[in-house]
């Protein structure tokens, strides 16, 4: 490749990044998918559907994701959920704190930009509060705090953390071959247990599910098959185009929300440039508000008070050291991240749910004691 030829690559790899990122945010205005939403109507009502919507969208994003390691055309290596260092402590803490904090704020990082598409002013101030969280957890002084505690607890593998990797090291059976059959298995063992109700068959669960699933492995093929360049013409390198962490990525809105909002207030240094991360996060917002106007369900929402407000702020705050510290989100983690097959992912997919799970009780016993 020659260097002349990469703007136009990177610019590709970006409005693809977009488009798959609007469609995400379309999809999910238009049936309501909402991680929080689903463990709530578990824990209030007993109703799976919107669950069955989340797990046949991880089950398609797995069965894609494994699908394209068993061709070759990706690794699960070149991302960050595969490294072989598990931390554990960190995924299921920040987990924890993460799926808490969704619940305070009504919503977690992607519905947080779904609901600003369709006119919330709350979701605004989360979206806000939640970037300067994840900024100073990344880099900052809580960024500190993490790296010299729950970071430094780890297990360290042979090889990397992501199961093909693993059982291939212990069996020397090729990773592409236990991408098929790992990947597949789990992976369809998801879509089967989503469909198996008619809940699970509804127009809504599937598009949800199909359609949200099919956008996650769009991501994965545009960062880590379109956007790979084996050699780059100036450092003779292989590089992963336009990603922040300098790896193949998919949606994840924690750390991203964060490299948004410091590209729009130093938009002016040349060396903030637009990355997949930043225009996912604007594409979900787009697609959101897109549904919202054309279906006219387009609503200015507010704060309903003193204890309302609270809550949301604690609960971006939440957000952003947890999603940090997990490295990712209900979409990171709970998606992207899990359709790798790490085991971090799969710690703090737990930790989100048993955290989000510990909300909804102290919400209901606050609610007793103002009754």
């Amino acid at each position: 490749m020659q260097e002349s030829e990469l703007p136009g690559l990177i610019a590709q790899v970006l409005w693809a990044a977009f488009a798959l990122a609007a469609v995400f945010g379309a999809i999910a205005q238009r049936t309501h998918f909402c991680t929080m939403g689903a463990v709530s109507d578990i824990v209030n009502m007993g109703d799976w559907t919107r669950m069955r919507m989340w797990l046949l969208a991880i089950g398609v994003a797995m069965l894609g994701f494994n699908a394209m390691v068993g061709l070759g055309w990706i690794e699960a290596r070149h991302s960050v959920y595969a490294a072989p260092r598990v931390i554990w402590l960190s995924n299921a803490l920040g987990g924890m704190l993460f799926g808490f904090g969704m619940v305070l704020a009504s919503g977690c990082g992607s519905k947080t930009l779904v609901r600003i598409g369709g006119g919330s002013l709350k979701s605004l101030v989360v979206f806000a509060v939640l970037a300067i969280a994840s900024y100073a957890t990344l880099r900052g002084i809580t960024a500190v705090l993490r790296v010299s505690t729950v970071d430094a607890v780890g297990i360290g593998l042979p090889a990397g953390q992501d199961l093909p990797s693993l059982v291939s090291h212990a069996t020397g059976v090729a990773r592409t071959t236990l991408a098929w059959v790992l990947g597949g298995g789990i992976g369809l063992a998801l879509v089967v247990f989503a469909l198996a109700r008619p809940e699970g068959r509804s127009g809504e669960t599937l598009l949800a599910g199909l359609g949200i699933g099919a956008v996650v492995v769009g991501v994965w093929w545009v960062s880590g098959r379109m956007g790979f360049v084996d050699e780059h013409p100036v450092t003779l390198e292989s590089v992963f185009l336009a990603t922040n962490s300098q790896r193949m990525e998919s949606l994840t809105f924690v750390a991203p929300i964060a490299y948004t909002v410091d590209w729009l207030i130093l938009f002016s240094d040349s060396s903030k440039v637009l990355t997949v991360g930043i225009v996912t996060t604007l594409g979900v917002i787009a697609g959101s508000a897109a549904v919202a106007l054309a279906t006219r369900s387009f609503r200015w929402e507010g704060f309903a008070g003193t204890e309302d407000t609270a809550n949301h702020i604690v609960g971006a705050v939440l957000m952003g050291i947890g999603g940090v510290t997990a490295m990712g989100c209900t979409v990171g983690q709970g998606l992207s991240g899990v359709s790798t097959l790490a085991l971090g992912s799969f710690i703090a997919f737990a930790g989100i749910v048993g955290g989000a799970v510990l909300a909804l009780r102290y919400q209901t016993w606050r609610l007793e004691q103002l009754a």
